[in-house]
């Protein structure tokens, strides 16, 4: 070790009272004077327009362009230019288009349907943003794929919830911003920082609005009673719950209404609606049970299969969703279907996140 170099280092900490010495005329600071005399660090003010900040962009896959159009035209952004195409054997192939070396980048790409298509363009987006030296890569999944295979239910699966956290983090990602994860403790399968959206603040608005008579909140399963008593809170009325058993993959077999439902109009609050199965059966057991009405509310209309068909078929009055998912052309004709943007949801959190605010107003 040098001497000099040690000296040199000494000395410097004793010039700011970092190290005790035993030379009584070194100017050593009081713990105290030090406290009172340090600033806190300002904190960042928002940005009435980010198109000003030179170090943020947002990026879209092709999972919902429109979705991240919306977001950008609520920030005060365009959507960042690149290229996106694919080999003749489906393979993809991004480009980026502009210098992202520094900035502060935000991808948009729910892996909805096709999922595994969306999730690898959003594995090669992050990899190509990496490399090009973003300085964080956050990305922005409204829907995550696989979030109902969050654990071992039977015996030799594969946990793919935890699968696709691991590829996102290992591709660059560093910080994930999700809507309504189908189970809450899935941001723990992930090492980087996680902001967990819900989309009850924009669907209770509409509800509430709606002012229906006698109301009634129902959650189709156990699982989501927690959403759907936070639902209830807010527009103030009871909670119900319906007692289901899945016997299968899309496959659920409806057991026992847990609650007074009779001449009520009744509210389905859930996560997903997929084929719809367990949706129009929650539905007939309602009526069963003596409900004037039922109507029905989910954030992600992943609507596969014989969904459009069951929904169409159905005594439902209406069903809402929200934009995190595109809806399929039949589902857009189908007037039972109301559609409600998150965009400004999403647009808010985005924009807190970069200026590194709170994004738990949000919540409520």
């Amino acid at each position: 070790m040098e001497t000099g170099s040690l000296t040199a280092t000494v000395e410097e900490k004793q010039q700011t009272g970092t190290v005790e010495t035993n030379n009584p005329a070194a100017p050593v600071a009081h713990p105290d004077t030090r406290a009172k005399d340090a600033k806190p660090a300002p904190e960042r003010k928002r940005s009435r327009n980010l198109s000003e900040d030179k170090r943020f962009k947002l990026f879209s896959g092709t999972a919902n362009r429109p979705l991240a159009e919306e977001i950008a035209r609520h920030i005060g952004v365009k959507v960042g230019e690149a290229k996106l195409q694919r080999f003749a054997d489906g393979e993809v192939y991004f480009q980026l288009l502009e210098n992202v070396r520094g900035v502060d980048v935000f991808v948009v790409q729910p892996t909805c349907y096709p999922v595994d298509q969306h999730l690898v363009e959003l594995l090669v987006m992050i990899d190509a943003l990496k490399r090009a030296s973003a300085a964080r890569i956050t990305v922005v999944v409204p829907y995550y794929g696989y979030a109902r295979q969050d654990r071992k239910d039977r015996p030799r699966v594969a946990i793919s919830a935890k699968l696709i956290a691991d590829l996102l983090t290992t591709a660059g990602a560093n910080r994930a911003l999700f809507v309504d994860l189908h189970a809450a403790q899935i941001q723990g399968f992930f090492n980087i920082p996680v902001d967990h959206l819900f989309a009850s603040p924009v669907l209770v608005g509409y509800f509430k609005d709606l002012n229906l008579p006698n109301l009634i909140v129902v959650s189709p399963d156990a699982g989501g009673v927690e959403r759907a008593r936070f639902f209830a809170q807010k527009v103030g009325a009871p909670l119900a719950i319906v007692d289901k058993r899945r016997t299968d993959i899309n496959v659920a077999e409806i057991m026992n209404v847990v609650g007074d439902v009779n001449g009520k109009t009744c509210l389905i609050i859930d996560d997903i609606i997929d084929t719809a199965g367990t949706l129009v059966k929650t539905v007939d057991a309602l009526y069963v049970n003596g409900a004037a009405s039922v109507h029905a509310c989910a954030s992600h209309a992943v609507l596969s299969g014989p969904a459009i068909e069951r929904i169409a078929a159905s005594r439902l009055e209406q069903v809402v969703v929200t934009d995190t998912i595109p809806l399929r052309e039949a589902a857009q004709k189908l007037s039972k279907i109301k559609v409600l943007t998150i965009s400004g949801l999403l647009g808010a959190a985005i924009e807190s996140i970069h200026m590194e605010t709170s994004v738990s107003t949000l919540f409520s």
